[in-house]
């Protein structure tokens, strides 16, 4: 199935929001209604694209809203855009979130030892295209970063959009390592450090900075799809997180709503309107003497 998106606001400002509908027209949420699997029986997977390669603006989806849009995260009253540690400018991959996957923050992971973000499981896709901002797209999955961020699990997925010319020769993150030599370095350390700037310290790693195979990635976000379900159905407590969606059952899920409801949601919200400029600064490298 195809997704379209709607956007609402001024771009880059505070009123921005990016709300979704299906090949249908029904207004969707992509936290809850795009289903995790585009082909289950392929182990493929959709991911939304929050942020498209090269860019810095820190595009989310928002998860305690009604709908789930995507929006520019906010900090302090403005939004927020992420700091081109040097070498790197703006996210190095497209970067997103598989629907239907939540990392629980009650669940302390036994591989490392801290519980999940609250999030959707974050995705970094590697192929040639930069997407666009709010594309659904279909991946195989190549393998897993475990980043801890602030005591909290951080699960960061490597994925390829399956229609990208390279995915034929990435069938795992072996692969990723011989046929795209730096990257993953490149990862890890975008990760670890792209905070700093903000005055926190370096994240760390689970597996001392190791990427694990695809067969575990795929174990992974299959176990957190297990918490989402528990999410969506309310056995498992949401607290700020919006579980409003269209698509799921009733008798599966308290929180589905109309397509009446839906539409009136973004109705209430800002009408399309200009694009605001992009602050100078943004473009700017920051360098620090790493201890």
């Amino acid at each position: 199935m195809s997704y379209t998106v709607e956007e609402r606001g001024d771009l880059h400002s505070l009123t921005y929001r990016l709300f979704y509908k299906n090949a249908d027209g029904k207004v969707v949420s992509p936290f809850h209604d795009i289903p995790m699997y585009a082909d289950e029986g392929q182990n493929i997977f959709h991911v939304v694209i929050e942020v498209p390669r090269w860019t810095n603006a820190k595009m989310e989806i928002a998860t305690t809203e009604p709908l789930n849009p995507v929006k520019q995260d906010v900090k302090k009253g403005k939004v927020r855009y992420v700091a081109n540690v040097f070498p790197h400018k703006g996210y190095i991959w497209n970067y997103g979130a598989i629907p239907q996957t939540w990392e629980d923050p009650t669940h302390k992971d036994p591989d490392t030892g801290h519980v999940g973000d609250n999030d959707p499981i974050d995705v970094c896709e590697i192929g040639s295209k930069v997407c666009s901002r709010g594309e659904v797209i279909k991946v195989k999955v190549l393998g897993i970063l475990a980043m801890i961020d602030e005591g909290e699990t951080d699960w960061k997925v490597i994925v390829i959009n399956v229609d990208d010319p390279e995915a034929k020769d990435l069938n795992n993150i072996s692969d990723v390592k011989r046929l795209k030599p730096g990257y993953l370095d490149a990862t890890v350390d975008w990760f670890r450090r792209y905070k700093v700037p903000d005055g926190k310290p370096e994240n760390q790693f689970g597996f001392n900075g190791e990427f694990k195979d695809k067969d575990f990635a795929i174990e992974t976000i299959k176990t957190t799809n297990k918490f989402w379900k528990a999410l969506i159905s309310q056995q498992a407590k949401p607290g700020e997180l919006n579980c409003m969606n269209t698509t799921i059952s009733p008798d599966d899920s308290p929180c589905h709503v109309s397509v009446d409801q839906a539409k009136a949601i973004i109705e209430k919200t800002s009408p399309p309107g200009a694009v605001e400029a992009i602050p100078s600064s943004v473009d700017k490298s920051f360098y620090y003497e790493r201890k």
